[in-house]
């Protein structure tokens, strides 16, 4: 079964992320939105592990999340696929199972 797992908190603030990446199998992808974006930010620990996570998972981030965080695209790690909302929904079914990390 494929899982897309949702991730909305900053790994700066809550552990969500790292509970999501230690339980997430492999196949699965994850989609960062909301605060969650800042996982992205180059050269920090969340952005290590997502990195080391892309050969298991695919990642994708919310894009006008990242605008309304002031993140651009060329500040984060690479390899991640960003998304609109079309995009969002195509993964919603696309996958057998959302789980969304709070």
């Amino acid at each position: 079964m494929s899982v897309l797992h949702i991730v909305n908190k900053s790994p700066f603030d809550r552990n969500s992320l790292d509970t999501c990446l230690r339980l997430a199998r492999a196949g699965s992808a994850i989609l960062l939105i909301e605060d969650g974006v800042y996982a992205l930010r180059e050269n920090t620990s969340a952005a290590a592990s997502l990195q080391q996570a892309m050969s298991e998972h695919a990642i994708f981030a919310l894009e006008a999340d990242m605008q309304a965080r002031g993140l651009p695209a060329d500040t984060t790690i690479d390899g991640v696929e960003l998304v609109d909302y079309d995009g969002f929904v195509r993964l919603a079914t696309e996958y057998d199972k959302l789980q969304s990390w709070l």
